[in-house]
């Protein structure tokens, strides 16, 4: 604990609230909310924590915190301040998935769609469906079942659907509205639940028309009711009455925590949701706030009712959710409970060597290689590597790693522009100078560590405008490579010097990792460059033909040699100007 936090926490309020934990770079890598701010604060700083938790002390060097008049509004703001600063440490789901749903538009002409997107506009919604299959499946029975329109714009004739008798051809014809309405209702009785009727109806349809001799027709009903036998009827754990439920279970081990989530909907377990994280506090108060942010993100899915495990606030979670939280005490619903606990645990145990694994081979390999070089933990590398060919089309590229995985939304691509040809030191500097200046003006993160695919020229470039120009005080590495361009060396120091490394240590294969993929990016870049220049080369000097006019031209005519035999009236049909085919007969003669 430095003296700042010391003396922060001396003066902490008895009161509920939010705190925000930075790091170096007054980065916010952790929220969290408390009912005692005091306690919960000084907590972090004394006693003894497991490796996750004492990693996100490490990284702390100040705080702030906010009061709130009650326990509740501590835990929206928490739920509002990880959504707007992102905390590397916080559970954040971040895959932003929303569920299908099954949808009868409000039309002159319905239609059945599938949509992942709730709106209030008239049209019916059934779901959600966590199981995007599911829901297609589902539509595509309804849809032989029930003959509504199945295009979006109304064509001008009657297409294969109609002939199917799947649908009524609106295009062609008026269709009553009370046709319509009998099928909507049927519809929305069968995503109610009330699929048994439907059956019923089939079967009897089945044996009339068995009993014309339509056989089939027959064979029809009868294979729409095996769809709906299979599709429908297919789960064992069943409700008697229709209610829709979310039925939540979790377990917590060796510092982490898997969250089960049982969707019930028309009776039935129909899917179910797994989300595994690392724990930094007590489990009730992260399962909490893992409910605000899973219906935060999915604000048109809540069920009539969430069941919960012991030990979960109600009255807090109830007024959190603006729903009924209910903690079973007896009967299925209470199995239910315990049957999403029992498949945390198993999924939890089967993904812990995956999870161990991952650690290892990123966070752990990030710590390995600070205590290698002496330096502190490096949280944010950024990697560099020039690319050209004989000096021409010169770019540079720089890739991103954070806690030893790959943060693509940060890359950057260079075009050189005041370095000469063939000078990578020049290249080297420029695009340091480049980086780093904007870095300082836009006040965006500083790495930890800076790496050069490069040796001991090209680190004593960078060093040269970091330390000498803007002043900043950044570790620089060098990664040499063999003879058979491999990873060979880690470069370090002032005067620098080779790093001892074991080449089978997760450390030696992160900086591989990093390496290749900033030679990648880098080559990649450089080869859409060069590819600019080549393209079309026989189109160059013609004013008013660029790079995008040479790609439309080379796509309509297929090649330079078409084009040279083209008329003035072609050259219009591919969309250029008279005045501009004019300029390309005149180009086409000379040449």
């Amino acid at each position: 604990m430095n003296d700042l936090i010391e003396r922060k926490c001396a003066i902490l309020p008895e009161d509920p609230g939010c705190y925000l934990m930075k790091d170096r770079q007054g980065t916010i890598i952790y929220v969290g909310k408390a009912k005692i701010l005091k306690n919960r604060v000084r907590s972090y700083f004394t006693g003894s924590h497991d490796g996750k938790t004492q990693r996100l002390v490490q990284e702390i060097v100040d705080f702030e915190y906010i009061v709130t008049s009650s326990e509740i509004e501590a835990l929206i703001l928490e739920l509002h301040l990880i959504k707007k600063h992102d905390p590397k440490y916080n559970i954040m789901l971040k895959d932003d998935k929303t569920y299908p749903y099954i949808k009868i538009t409000a039309e002159k002409n319905p239609k059945l769609i599938i949509t992942r997107q709730v709106k209030k506009d008239k049209g019916k919604y059934f779901g959600p469906y966590p199981n995007a299959h599911a829901a297609n499946e589902t539509k595509k029975l309804l849809d032989r079942i029930y003959p509504l329109r199945k295009c979006g714009k109304l064509p001008d004739r009657v297409c294969l659907y109609y002939h199917l008798g799947q649908c009524l051809a609106p295009c062609v014809k008026e269709i009553e509205d009370s046709t319509y309405k009998k099928m909507t209702d049927e519809i929305t009785s069968f995503l109610n639940g009330g699929y048994a009727q439907v059956k019923k109806d089939l079967s009897q349809k089945m044996q009339e028309a068995a009993a014309d001799l339509e056989f089939e027709r027959a064979k029809e009903y009868r294979d729409q009711i095996s769809n709906i036998e299979m599709i429908m009827e297919k789960q064992k754990i069943t409700i008697n009455d229709f209610t829709s439920r979310d039925i939540f279970g979790y377990t917590v081990d060796k510092g982490w925590m898997c969250v089960q989530v049982f969707f019930i909907r028309q009776g039935k377990l129909i899917e179910r949701d797994v989300s595994l994280f690392p724990l930094y506090r007590d489990p009730e108060e992260e399962f909490l706030t893992f409910l605000g942010q899973f219906y935060a993100k999915q604000e048109h899915i809540k069920p009539k009712e969430v069941y919960v495990p012991p030990n979960t606030d109600l009255e807090l979670a109830s007024e959190l959710l603006e729903m009924k939280v209910i903690t079973p005490q007896r009967g299925l619903k209470k199995n239910l409970v315990e049957l999403a606990e029992k498949n945390a645990v198993l999924a939890l145990s089967e993904k812990f060597h995956l999870i161990e694994r991952q650690e290892e081979r990123t966070i752990g390999a990030v710590e390995e290689l600070g205590n290698l070089m002496g330096i502190a933990t490096p949280s944010r590398m950024e990697a560099f590597d020039n690319s050209h060919i004989h000096g021409t089309d010169a770019v540079s590229a720089m890739v991103v790693f954070v806690d030893g995985k790959a943060f693509k939304k940060d890359y950057r691509k260079y075009k050189t522009k005041t370095a000469a040809k063939h000078d990578d030191y020049g290249a080297m500097r420029e695009v340091v100078r480049r980086r780093y200046t904007r870095a300082l003006k836009e006040n965006l993160p500083l790495p930890d560590l800076i790496i050069i695919d490069g040796g001991k020229g090209q680190i004593e470039a960078a060093r040269e405008i970091l330390e000498d120009e803007l002043g900043l005080d950044i570790p620089i590495a060098g990664l040499a490579k063999d003879g058979k361009h491999q990873t060979s060396q880690l470069l370090y120091g002032n005067p620098i010097e080779v790093i001892p490394m074991k080449r089978t240590s997760e450390a030696f294969y992160l900086l591989q990792r990093i390496q290749d993929e900033v030679h990648r990016f880098a080559i990649t870049f450089h080869r859409q460059q060069r590819g600019k220049h080549t393209i079309a080369s026989s189109l160059d000097g013609v004013e008013g033909i660029g790079p995008k006019r040479k790609k439309l031209l080379l796509k309509h005519f297929g090649s330079i040699k078409k084009m040279q035999a083209a008329t003035k009236e072609e050259f219009i049909e591919a969309g250029l100007s008279s005045k501009l085919a004019d300029l390309m007969m005149d180009h086409f003669q000379k040449k």
